[in-house]
């Protein structure tokens, strides 16, 4: 495979992205969208996963965005739908099909795009009940978790089992600087409609994200005519931590998609 990194998408906000092209013609796009809560993580953790996915034929494309609190919501979703403008409006990718992948918040990223966009999404622990979950636990204390050694390895080998409901309300409320209207907004269930992309949606059972997102989304969906697809995972792992129980559901969803 060929590899470009840091290209140009946002010359204003200094914003790159890294395109990882496979042998031969790509039969789709893939925008694979890091995670870290919205306020760390950078693309080239996915590196693992951008290579998988363009070994099986398709075109990677790994964005960085704008962080939180620095740059609230929605400023990185603007940033990621505008990764999707630079790759519709890509000479050599322009009529590719175009689908999304993320973990944790590059799964709610993933997850805005199929919602807004149309487009077919994976999300693996993606945040989307954001609103609802943090007005029904008031007693929780928003708390940042420092002990998971975040930059200091790959996604997929980051340490973060189990649920933490204080770390979890930290960087949901953290996205928005404790603003709830804010919040309300945040919340990618607001926007599901008959026009939404299908959905693959991971979550183990018991782990940093709550299914409560999950199950909600794919009834929202359901209600409207929107296909989905749903695999809940015994135990504590989140995100990239289960690539392996995942990431072939996860080409079978996209190769169902493509013979559509």
């Amino acid at each position: 495979m060929k590899v470009v990194n840091d290209i140009v998408y946002d010359m204003g906000n200094d914003l790159k992205l890294d395109t990882y092209a496979p042998t031969g013609d790509s039969k789709a796009v893939l925008l694979l969208i890091h995670g870290g809560g919205w306020f760390r993580g950078d693309k080239e953790k996915e590196n693992f996963l951008a290579e998988k996915f363009a070994e099986n034929g398709f075109f990677v494309v790994a964005p960085n965005y704008r962080l939180a609190p620095a740059h609230l919501y929605p400023s990185a979703l603007t940033d990621i739908f505008n990764v999707y403008a630079w790759v519709k409006n890509n000479a050599d990718l322009k009529n590719k099909l175009v689908f999304a992948l993320g973990a944790s918040a590059g799964g709610n990223l993933a997850v805005e795009l199929a919602l807004q966009k149309g487009i077919p999404a994976a999300s693996w622990s993606g945040i989307i009940d954001l609103y609802d979950w943090v007005t029904k636990h008031p007693e929780v204390k928003a708390v940042m978790n420092k002990e998971q050694h975040f930059d200091e390895h790959e996604s997929r080998e980051i340490d973060q089992d189990g649920s933490n409901d204080q770390f979890y309300k930290w960087f949901i409320l953290n996205y928005v600087r404790n603003d709830l209207n804010l919040l309300k907004a945040a919340t990618p269930l607001t926007r599901i409609t008959a026009n939404s992309g299908p959905v693959f949606l991971a979550n183990s059972l018991h782990e940093l994200v709550p299914i409560s997102g999950v199950l909600k989304l794919q009834q929202g969906l359901a209600t409207v005519g929107v296909e989905s697809c749903v695999k809940l995972i015994a135990g504590t792992i989140h995100g990239e931590g289960y690539w392996e129980k995942t990431l072939n559901l996860t080409l079978a969803f996209f190769n169902e998609q493509l013979g559509k």
